[in-house]
């Protein structure tokens, strides 16, 4: 299992260097612009960096490029989903061409789950707690 320190560290530098995908994407989900939805970009989740996290409803998103390992992905979202957490895929081509597709798909799942605590007592734990859970 990979150090905790070392992932944080990593999930920063992730999130100073983003892609291209992951930038056009998060212009639309910060500062809770996506329905009021709170979300995190590289938040560490157990020993794994997920792309976008809504600690709200546990949603993961991951926006995938051509080189991603579709067993080791499937054995990770099963691991985290055990935890609690639902991960949707989307690809580097659907953010690109199709963004607006991604948002209204992203905002109906999040509508459509249940929140993980009472909206009136919505703790806010940093990104290094989130993944203790």
């Amino acid at each position: 299992m990979v150090d905790r320190s070392v992932l944080l560290q990593r999930a920063k530098e992730m999130r100073r260097n983003p892609t291209e995908t992951e930038k056009r994407l998060w212009q639309h989900l910060s500062a809770s612009q996506l329905g009021g939805y709170k979300s995190r970009r590289q938040a560490v989740l157990e020993q794994f960096i997920v792309d976008i996290f809504c600690p709200q409803k546990a949603l993961i998103v991951e926006i995938d490029g051509d080189t991603h390992d579709l067993p080791q992905d499937a054995k990770r979202d099963l691991r985290l989903s055990q935890k609690g957490f639902r991960t949707i895929r989307f690809s580097n081509q659907e953010v690109i061409k199709n963004l607006d597709g991604v948002l209204m798909a992203i905002l109906e799942i999040l509508s459509d789950m249940p929140d993980r605590w009472p909206v009136s007592s919505t703790p806010n734990p940093s990104s290094e707690e989130e993944g203790l859970k």
